[in-house]
């Protein structure tokens, strides 16, 4: 109590001291409310900043997921284009009987057949083992689809002239032996013929058709692998 009294004491005789200090007082007042006015707005400008980037990032996340799916639906379509023109020119390569109508599809002394079948090896080598692999890889995707584009279209060219051509291309002995040979895989294909006749046929088409077309992979393997088997069993 004594100090209180004390401090009343030296106010109540000291009084005249607020009217020299008093402005530097109340300056000094207002200043700590406006640092404290400041501080608030920075703590509100911090907060707003903050939720505007997590907005910012979901937004950038969603427009991500969209690109992506976007992406995968381009690929799924390319992929797609490609699988149509393969199951085409698979219509020839599995079956000589059909390609031998129109010999020009493996003729590679015809400048539109080698380009459809570079077209191809391309657009199978750029082909993605894995779709998902080459979202988000723009620039794979890019070379992907020219090349399965330039794939389909040289199928078109070319099969458009083969039909056109058929075996007009060949000489009149070269269509003899294409007709021969035609002839002969039926034969090897037929299930009510013998082993035996099958794989004769078989032997001789090969002969009639070597230096004439190139045959298929594919279709040779089949077919060798049809008779082989009427053979075993």
């Amino acid at each position: 109590m004594k100090g209180v009294d004390q401090l009343l004491g030296f106010l109540s005789h000291s009084w005249w001291l607020l009217f020299v200090f008093g402005g530097s007082i109340g300056g000094a007042v207002k200043a700590v409310g406006a640092a404290n006015q400041r501080r608030a707005e920075r703590r509100q400008e911090r907060y707003r900043l903050k939720q505007q980037t997590k907005i910012e990032i979901a937004r950038a996340k969603a427009q991500s997921h969209t690109d992506e799916q976007t992406q995968r639906r381009e690929i799924a379509k390319i992929v797609d284009e490609h699988d149509q023109t393969e199951a085409r020119w698979f219509g020839y390569e599995m079956s000589l009987v059909t390609l031998l109508d129109f010999p020009m599809m493996t003729d590679m002394r015809e400048p539109l057949t080698v380009e459809f079948h570079k077209a191809r090896r391309r657009a199978d080598l750029l082909r993605p083992e894995d779709q998902e692999s080459m979202v988000g890889n723009h620039e794979a995707q890019v070379e992907y689809r020219a090349a399965v584009h330039a794939y389909a279209i040289a199928f078109d060219v070319c099969e458009s002239e083969a039909k056109r051509r058929r075996r007009s291309g060949f000489t009149a002995r070269e269509q003899e032996r294409l007709v021969r040979a035609q002839r002969l895989l039926r034969l090897a294909m037929d299930d009510a013929a013998t082993p035996e006749e099958r794989q004769s046929a078989y032997v001789k088409a090969r002969a009639d058709l070597d230096g004439l077309i190139v045959i298929p992979a594919g279709a040779r393997a089949q077919l060798e692998h049809r008779i082989a088997g009427q053979i075993g069993a």
